[in-house]
């Protein structure tokens, strides 16, 4: 049987690095980060627009990627971006399971899935239409809202996803405290919506 030679498979890394999840549902637990470099959704908004160009970023092999998240006692790792789902993920995914790693995903679902993960956070946005077939496997649903015609987005993108994902509203971190009482007052008013805030950064670290 061909073995994958992993020293040879490569992705543009922009940063990796031991955290804690700040945001969603799996806020608050160790996990090690995979961020890729590529994105073309153009979130005006975005906090990591340095990872949006691949060409700035080294090529690291799979093998590297895994041994280094190998280091920390967490076995959760967080692959993100920039866009994860522009790259193929199947043999990052791979070895990372041969690792015994649980890995949570988060993508704005425009490009096609490619990997095998334990969790997928979707979080749309209008820049970029997603995919149909991402809203089938969202364990979670992420909105980002930046201004008061967001929540409407937000439905929207709530009447897709399967019955059973998690649902998260989350303000723009530079408009926090212009939107987050707005956020306040449609959760109470919507209680199958959740806060997700950006906890990492209010604990300052990475």
């Amino acid at each position: 049987m061909k073995r994958t030679n992993y020293n040879l498979k490569k992705l543009p890394i922009m940063e990796t690095f031991y955290s804690i999840q700040g945001e969603g549902a799996n806020t608050g637990q160790a996990a090690y980060f995979i961020r890729l470099a590529g994105c073309d959704v153009g979130c005006v908004w975005c906090d990591v627009k340095d990872s949006w160009d691949v060409s700035k970023h080294p090529l690291v092999s799979v093998k590297k990627i895994v041994d280094d998240a190998l280091k920390y006692p967490s076995r959760n790792v967080v692959i993100t971006g920039g866009e994860p789902l522009q790259h193929d993920l199947d043999d990052l995914c791979e070895l990372l399971l041969m690792n015994e790693f649980e890995i949570w995903l988060e993508t704005s679902g425009a490009y096609p899935l490619r990997g095998a993960f334990d969790w997928i956070c979707f979080s749309p946005k209008k820049f970029k239409v997603p995919l149909e077939e991402i809203y089938t496997y969202a364990n979670e649903l992420k909105v980002v809202i930046f201004n008061k015609s967001d929540f409407k987005w937000a439905e929207e993108q709530a009447a897709l996803v399967d019955e059973n994902c998690a649902l998260y509203l989350q303000p723009e971190w530079d408009k926090r405290s212009e939107i987050m009482p707005l956020i306040v007052d449609y959760v109470k008013n919507n209680p199958e919506w959740n806060i997700s805030l950006q906890t990492h950064k209010y604990l300052n670290v990475p």
